[in-house]
């Protein structure tokens, strides 16, 4: 009865009971539930109900893994593969919400430089210098919240882009995206295909602009940024962007994603974040940035997805509460938090070229198994952005949720 009661109270009070923080892997990392009766007994999870969200992982990528932790107890880790816990594969667009989050902690670091926050609109010489002169007068109108959100009116990307006005798809001619050679101009130069605030397009360009702004008020890469914000506070271990493209090395990290964690080292990222942001005696996100990410905003009233973040705040993944959160990426990779049930799901995937320690230049283990003769299943969707045909990425969030024993 008392669980049930925990898992009511509003999300501030809930996180706030939590006081268990994992030390760094290498000082013992997280606390686990080794077996059945642990997982049931501390985490209050079935894990009968639990594995066949492992099973459509294992099918549904030819590398990956699924890791979750509840209540601060690991009670699920499972890798294939390439995969396992001390890889640092290229999570692609997953970073985005990283770099997401460290907006929301540079506005509020940095308020007397930006007081205007997300409404500030950041075509300007103070905020975005490298920007002009516009090559479209109507940039001038962007705000930041609006970058984050997708709704900037920057140009989808792919072969098959499209937008989205109040719920209704619009197909988009494709146009020429980021180049890493030069990450800020080609990103700053991509069209816009609407008015901004206009319509929704899934556009990496939007989110790179964004940590141009975090460089340009900070003072700081947004790697380096990340690091003294998040990565060092919470212990993780090794880790980068992919920032080695061949003989390319990106003059910046990548707004728009390709950060390589561990996989424990992303739990701790989403555990604070499902802790209201808060990492022992340190609120290390803003928890009223937070919220927004799990809300419809008026940067994006087209589709749900908030400070690129896709959220559940009108119960389109029927099985999973409201207040669930995640970032997808290419490759089959997703970051799921859940507050109200104290959960955090890393679903792994990827190509083997997304495991290619040139990318990172940080050594890699040797595979968990061999995949060679993997194929995938007919019709198998992990999409990431386009807010239709990515059940299998909603299936998994389903499935585990509800693992979740309410007693």
């Amino acid at each position: 009865m008392l669980r049930h009661l925990l898992l009511c109270l509003p999300l501030s009070l809930a996180a706030a009971d939590s006081t268990y923080f994992p030390p760094p892997d290498a000082d013992g990392g997280w606390r686990e539930a080794k077996n059945e009766k642990d997982m049931r007994q501390n985490a209050g999870m079935d894990l009968s109900k639990l594995e066949p969200a492992y099973g459509v992982t294992e099918k549904s990528t030819a590398n990956g893994g699924l890791v979750v932790v509840r209540k601060g107890w690991l009670v699920y880790e499972k890798y294939f593969g390439k995969a396992s816990r001390d890889a640092n594969p290229d999570m692609a667009s997953t970073g985005k919400g990283f770099c997401s989050i460290a907006c929301g902690i540079m506005l509020n670091e940095f308020k007397d430089k930006i007081p205007e926050g997300l409404d500030t609109k950041v075509f300007t010489e103070k905020y975005l210098p490298q920007a002009l002169p516009l090559d479209d007068p109507r940039k001038a109108n962007i705000t930041l919240g609006q970058l984050l959100s997708m709704t900037g009116g920057y140009w989808g990307e792919g072969q098959t882009p499209s937008g989205i006005v109040k719920g209704q798809t619009k197909i988009l001619q494709p146009v020429k995206g980021q180049d890493v050679r030069e990450i800020d101009e080609s990103s700053l130069r991509v069209p816009l295909w609407c008015d901004p605030g206009a319509g929704y397009s899934y556009s990496s360009p939007s989110p790179h602009i964004a940590s141009i702004v975090l460089r340009n008020v900070s003072g700081m890469e947004l790697k380096d940024y990340i690091d003294e914000r998040l990565a060092k506070p919470q212990g993780w271990g090794a880790w980068n962007y992919c920032l080695y493209r061949g003989d390319v090395v990106m003059k910046h990290a990548n707004g728009a994603g390709s950060t390589a964690l561990h996989a424990t080292d992303v739990m701790r990222f989403g555990y604070c974040l499902a802790q209201n942001g808060r990492w022992k005696d340190q609120q290390l996100v803003p928890a009223e940035y937070l919220k927004k990410c799990q809300s419809w905003l008026p940067y994006n009233p087209h589709c749900p997805f908030s400070l690129q973040w896709e959220h559940n705040a009108d119960g389109h993944v029927a099985g999973a509460p409201k207040d669930a959160f995640w970032k997808s990426g290419a490759g089959g990779f997703c970051l799921y938090v859940v507050p109200s049930l104290d959960l955090v799901i890393y679903k792994l995937g990827g190509k083997d070229g997304q495991y290619d320690e040139k990318l990172t230049r940080i050594p890699q283990p040797a595979p968990t198994s061999d995949r060679a003769n993997w194929q995938p299943i007919p019709g198998a969707s992990f999409s990431e952005g386009s807010m239709q045909g990515n059940n299998g990425l909603w299936r998994v969030l389903e499935i585990v949720c509800a693992s979740v024993r309410i007693e």
